[in-house]
């Protein structure tokens, strides 16, 4: 039998530290129970220090998460540790991950400590932590640029102090594939009571090697690998789940590990972290884009009705794609709808989040003639955020005419106070933004508008992402809608209301 490869997803945490990817505690419950689902090993739920809405939402995944481990991220201090202990509190299985900056540019430049002092909160940390769980792990931040020999002493002593999972981070994604799995066997020939552990990689793509270093790593005895799904993280983003476990899935001949994952899931999940985050995922991405499965040339097409392996290393069906036609309609009864939903992962935490769905589900039934789970997904969407509906749009009228200015008269009801404005603008969505600005004066910068066909055919849904940022804020808002100007407003409306509610973040980086 060989050893299994421990799944540790931390989308929820460095994924969401992309900008304008933050997520309520709804959303980030949503993933988590996808995450779930798929039988991922670790779900890193946030960090719990940064923010009272980062701990609600750890401890809303850690009371309703039983299968996978829950995991809060802190800094080496008695103060973070507390607050990861307590949000993880109501968990099946916790975690607790630790983290202090090891490389001679964060220790002098960032912590202004020396390496003893270094050394020593580390192993405090270790205590802390264990406190509230068994389960830690200690992360020697910017190691991928730390030097070997005081790793090795600042490993030894946590795995002595208690540590169970020695992380080994890459953070700025310096380290090419044969350095970086040189580093990682010979931390583990090295380190004294490296056979005491569990030994991890967590790496950054900012040159696009985040995948090659982490199998890379695996092959050297990495037996945990962090990842999000989609690649999303700071910066250039981390590892790719999907990349990594489809490879270790591909290639037995070479890796000698296993994956418990469920790997239909991957391609769902995918799909959901997208539509929360409003990141879209590129047609030419690995394993879940949309081209990914795809055969243009005919020579390609040929060999594949011959014998699909001509041209296929995988799959489709096994990372979750499959035929998305029509399975609903505006015949189709409440329980049809309720069960559909529940197979694409999407669950509504009451009646009447369901029978509002229901009702926007007909209503887009009537609308266009064939309805695919990507429309589904939209339309649950809104019910996860009951929170934010200080702005509603009421009635929008676009006019928009060769020769003629565009113009947008909007009524938006503003905190439960009806208020109408007006305006010109370069085209109908340009208009209906300056006319829902007269309005909000809200001050924010549009920094992305993009759209997206939902599904195919000219009835399709658009799919609209616009982030705003407002002082140090950034926030994506989505809106969905067969007429792609009022789609474009939803999502307007959507990205004001969370920089209603924003709160400061910290972001700390692994």
């Amino acid at each position: 039998m060989k050893p299994s490869l421990i799944v540790f997803d931390t989308t929820l945490r460095d994924g969401e530290q992309s900008p304008g990817a933050s997520m309520n505690k709804e959303e980030k419950l949503r993933i988590a129970r996808q995450l779930e689902k798929m039988r991922v090993d670790v779900i890193e739920a946030g960090f719990a220090a940064a923010s009272i809405g980062d701990f609600e939402a750890i401890r809303l995944v850690s009371e309703n998460i039983r299968e996978s481990t829950v995991c809060s991220l802190a800094r080496a201090n008695d103060a973070d540790i507390t607050r990861a202990g307590e949000a993880i509190a109501p968990a099946a299985r916790k975690r607790i991950h630790t983290f202090i900056a090891t490389s001679p540019i964060h220790m002098e430049k960032k912590l202004n400590m020396t390496p003893n002092e270094v050394l020593e909160q580390a192993v405090k940390a270790i205590g802390w932590a264990r406190r509230y769980t068994d389960d830690v792990e200690f992360s020697a931040e910017d190691a991928g640029r730390s030097e070997l020999d005081f790793l090795c002493r600042v490993f030894e002593a946590v795995i002595s102090a208690g540590a169970t999972t020695i992380n080994v981070p890459d953070t700025v994604g310096y380290n090419l594939p044969k350095q970086f799995s040189h580093t990682l066997a010979r931390l583990i020939e090295r380190v004294p009571n490296s056979d005491k552990v569990v030994w991890s990689v967590h790496c950054h793509n900012d040159l696009g090697l985040a995948v090659a270093n982490s199998l890379a790593a695996i092959e050297a005895g990495a037996r945990q690998v962090e990842c999000t799904i989609n690649g999303l993280g700071e910066r250039a983003g981390n590892a790719a789940l999907e990349e990594i476990v489809m490879a270790v899935r591909t290639r037995p001949d070479i890796f000698p590990v296993e994956i418990a994952l469920d790997t239909t899931q991957i391609v769902p999940a995918s799909r959901l972290v997208s539509q929360i985050t409003g990141y879209p995922v590129q047609p030419n991405k690995a394993i879940v884009g949309a081209n990914a499965f795809a055969h243009e040339a005919g020579i390609h097409q040929d060999g594949v009705l011959k014998h699909r392996e001509t041209y296929e290393i995988m799959r489709a069906e096994d990372v979750g794609w499959k035929e998305n036609k029509l399975v609903l309609g505006k015949h189709s009864g409440r329980n049809a709808f309720k069960n559909r939903l529940s197979e694409l992962g999407v669950i509504l935490e009451s009646e009447e989040a369901l029978n509002a769905a229901f009702t926007r589900f007909k209503e887009l039934a009537d609308k266009k003639h064939e309805i695919f789970d990507e429309d589904l997904q939209a339309l649950a969407r809104p019910e996860v955020a009951p929170e934010q509906d200080y702005y509603k749009l009421g009635y929008s009228l676009v006019s928009s005419e060769t020769g003629e200015i565009p113009h947008a008269r909007v009524i938006l009801g503003v905190g439960g106070e009806e208020k109408t404005g007006e305006a010109d603008g370069s085209g109908p969505v340009d208009a209906v933004f300056k006319a829902i600005e007269e309005i909000a004066q809200s001050g924010a910068k549009l920094l992305l508008y993009s759209v997206n066909a939902i599904t195919t055919g000219t009835d399709a849904q658009g799919e609209v992402t616009v982030r705003l940022a407002r002082d140090e804020h950034i926030v994506n808002g989505q809106g969905a809608d067969t007429d792609i100007v009022i789609a474009s407003a939803k999502a307007y409306l959507n990205a004001l209301n969370k920089l209603q509610t924003s709160r400061e973040r910290l972001n700390p980086q692994l």
